[in-house]
């Protein structure tokens, strides 16, 4: 049934169109475009006919389609008004100035529209791949070394320290000196000669006097 349906619809196009086609060759012809130049004013104007259809079919929903379908209504009212011109309503022995004007700036006007038809057209997009799952933690993860906690030595003379902890220098010396010493001697940085000893060893002492 559709066949049968198609045949007759399809008849009648190619009548139509062999129809417009010879029409505007005849306007052209007598709009003063002789030969092969005839001939190309109805390829030109089926073909814009078409190019505008197709990208009306093509807008996607949101998509404004106001200029493809001016596109086409513009060719489809070129390719009748050929129609009308070879029906008696006007002299094609004399054509008036204006239909010989529409003629020739309609091939401007087709490459023209049929850019625009081109260049408005989206350029289809690739469908994004699917986010990677996260990478796998390493199982072998590496242990951060413990910080020193033990500050760095702070170093100050005998007569420093014994002022920060209220005692005479010849007890810090004392303390830093002999078999039971408790303070740590360092070279001192100033005076090779000279030693020094840690400020926060000397504040963790015990200087309270013996016998109180």
């Amino acid at each position: 049934m559709r066949a049968r349906l198609t045949d007759p619809l399809l008849i009648q196009a190619v009548i139509a169109a062999a129809l417009s086609f010879a029409h505007i060759h005849d306007v052209a012809e007598a709009a003063g475009q002789g030969g092969w130049k005839a001939w190309a004013y109805p390829v030109s104007v089926d073909l814009l006919l078409v190019m505008a259809w197709k990208r009306v079919r093509e807008v996607e929903e949101g998509e404004s389609s106001a200029a493809p379908r001016l596109w086409f209504w513009l060719s489809l009212a070129a390719s009748m008004s050929a129609n009308v011109a070879t029906a008696g309503v006007i002299d094609l022995e004399q054509p008036p100035t204006a239909l010989r004007v529409l003629v020739a700036v309609w091939p401007v006007l087709a490459f023209f529209g049929g850019s625009l038809l081109v260049h408005s057209r989206k350029a289809p997009t690739e469908p994004q791949a699917p986010a990677g799952e996260p990478a796998e933690a390493s199982e072998e993860e590496e242990v951060p070394e413990p910080l020193d906690s033990t500050p760095r030595p702070l170093l100050v003379t005998y007569a420093e320290a014994a002022e920060v902890v209220g005692v005479a220098p010849e007890t810090v010396r004392g303390a830093a000196n002999g078999p039971n010493a408790r303070l740590t001697k360092y070279p001192n940085p100033a005076n090779p000669r000279r030693v020094c000893v840690d400020l926060h060893e000397v504040r963790r002492a015990d200087w309270r006097p013996v016998n109180a």
